[in-house]
């Protein structure tokens, strides 16, 4: 397994930007695809954006599509997510997490480790 360190996290206005960050470490970064999902008080925990071992294919839910996109750095050992245009409903705990599937997956039980979360709340 890999282990996931998340940042970037905080709080802004509606309308404003953030850029998360997720370091991971170990040697085999590149062997994982990658993904981040949120989780809002009271409710599940949803997918936002993945992306495929080399990063060359990208997936992300429709409520962040256009506004949020995933990348990777596998000489840094590193995925962010930046997120633009935010809304009061982007409010949620995210999470970076990765798999050692080959195809891009949404579901967050084919995810093998899990960072700590970093909160993000949007005000108005």
């Amino acid at each position: 397994q890999v282990q996931l360190v998340e940042s970037g996290g905080g709080l802004v206005q509606v309308g404003g930007s953030l850029r998360l960050s997720c370091a991971a470490s170990g040697r085999n970064f590149r062997t994982y695809a990658m993904g981040w999902f949120r989780q809002a008080p009271g409710k599940e925990r949803e997918f936002v954006a993945a992306i495929s071992r080399s990063g060359s294919s990208t997936t992300y839910a429709d409520s962040v599509k256009g506004r949020f996109t995933i990348s990777r750095d596998n000489a840094k050992n590193t995925v962010s997510l930046q997120m633009n245009s935010l809304k009061s409903e982007d409010t949620a705990v995210y999470y970076c997490a990765a798999n050692s599937h080959i195809v891009v997956v949404t579901i967050p039980s084919e995810y093998d480790s899990w960072g700590q979360g970093t909160q993000v709340t949007v005000s108005s």
